[in-house]
């Protein structure tokens, strides 16, 4: 099986508390998701209530050159809350840097000042099935799937 490398993230992936960290010393943000695989369902042509198994990947995601992280409605001290992450945004200032802010369900946010955008999110090799496929009212059932 060949994992899949993802250059932009994909709506509704969960993440623990604890599986989120900041390393200032080594300018890194990292965190362990649980991506649904949208990917997978495009090209299966499913559709919400069909009854079928949809897959959720285990998933890595880091940021490099990261000069400070503000952390806004998270509960950081329980490590075992679940988040989801709904989006990724980039506010750019001076050229290459930024902002990059994670946004959560419920109004929870993470925002990472970069010198550059410098990320990766790769499959770690763990699936598992499940009967429930996002569904979000405010937008499309099918969120664009980009690799």
């Amino acid at each position: 099986m060949e994992l899949l490398r993802l250059i932009a993230l994909d709506e509704d992936a969960v993440v623990r508390i604890e599986d989120i960290a900041f390393l200032p010393k080594e300018r890194r943000f990292a965190a362990v998701l649980k991506r649904f695989d949208w990917l997978k369902v495009v090209a299966d042509g499913g559709s919400p209530g069909d009854g079928r198994l949809y897959e959720r990947r285990e998933s890595a995601l880091r940021f490099e050159c990261v000069l400070g992280a503000q952390f806004r409605n998270l509960p950081l001290d329980n490590k075992d809350d679940v988040q989801v992450l709904l989006a990724v945004d980039f506010e750019p200032t001076e050229a290459p840097g930024g902002f990059v802010s994670l946004i959560f369900a419920g109004g929870g946010g993470i925002r990472l000042q970069v010198e550059c955008i410098e990320a990766e999110m790769r499959d770690l090799g763990t699936v598992w099935r499940t009967r429930n496929k996002p569904q979000h009212p405010d937008g499309p059932d099918t969120p664009q799937a980009t690799s």
